[in-house]
């Protein structure tokens, strides 16, 4: 079975002056639920190369069994400095799509034409999408083949308001994951701040947060 791992190429948290990019968990939770299953792991990113990592989702507080896990895999890290740009990644060579969160992705991948395409192919074909935290941003544009924003009517979840407000950047994002997908029409809902939440509707899986990165894998990986 192969996996496409979607990561974002961006590194500016707004007009802060401070770092974004991916969140460490949201990235090595799954990464190992797939590889220790025996998945064939693809990396990709909208620019290619290393993406950037949120530098505090590195700090001490932040690590769990998986990011420790990395910090020793050096095929790992090697495998993560070279991701594929997303516009040479075909659709038809995946078997499903997962995409890790961080601030970063609601300004790329939620505005990529590649991630667009790519999500409306896999969805069209019936393949499982999955996507956690502030992931589930990458659906702001996507339409399903009804033509209708591809998560209405589907029941998902995502990185809450209130954790958002949690984290004091609800007047920095560009725009706020729960308030976008209840806005394209999602049955939206989530469990208490910071606790794991997943949600799947049909081939899609998202999950609420961090925390809820490792459930939202393995949900994924159920459908396969």
């Amino acid at each position: 079975m192969k996996i496409l791992m979607v990561l974002t190429s961006h590194d500016q948290l707004g007009d802060t002056g401070e770092k974004t990019g991916f969140w460490l968990e949201e990235f090595a939770a799954p990464y190992y639920v797939f590889k220790d299953a025996g998945a064939d792991i693809t990396l990709a990113s909208p620019k290619g190369g290393q993406p950037p990592l949120d530098p505090k989702s590195d700090a001490p507080d932040f690590q769990t069994e998986s990011t420790d896990r990395f910090a020793g895999d050096k095929e790992a890290q090697q495998q993560l400095a070279k991701t594929l740009k997303l516009a040479e990644v075909n659709a038809a060579d995946f078997d499903a799509v997962f995409y890790p969160g961080g601030h970063g992705p609601l300004w790329d991948l939620a505005e990529d034409r590649d991630s667009i395409a790519l999500i409306e192919s896999m969805d069209a074909a019936g393949k499982p999408l999955g996507a956690v935290c502030h992931a589930p941003a990458v659906f702001r544009h996507t339409k399903g083949t009804d033509g209708k924003p591809l998560v209405a009517g589907k029941r998902v979840t995502g990185f809450t308001n209130s954790e958002e407000e949690g984290v004091q950047l609800t007047d920095v994002v560009p725009f706020l994951v729960e308030d976008m997908l209840k806005e394209k029409g999602a049955d939206y809902s989530c469990g208490d701040d910071w606790a794991s939440y997943t949600v799947k509707d049909g081939h899609l899986v998202t999950g609420q947060n961090p925390v809820s990165s490792e459930a939202t894998a393995k949900a994924l990986l159920n459908l396969l």
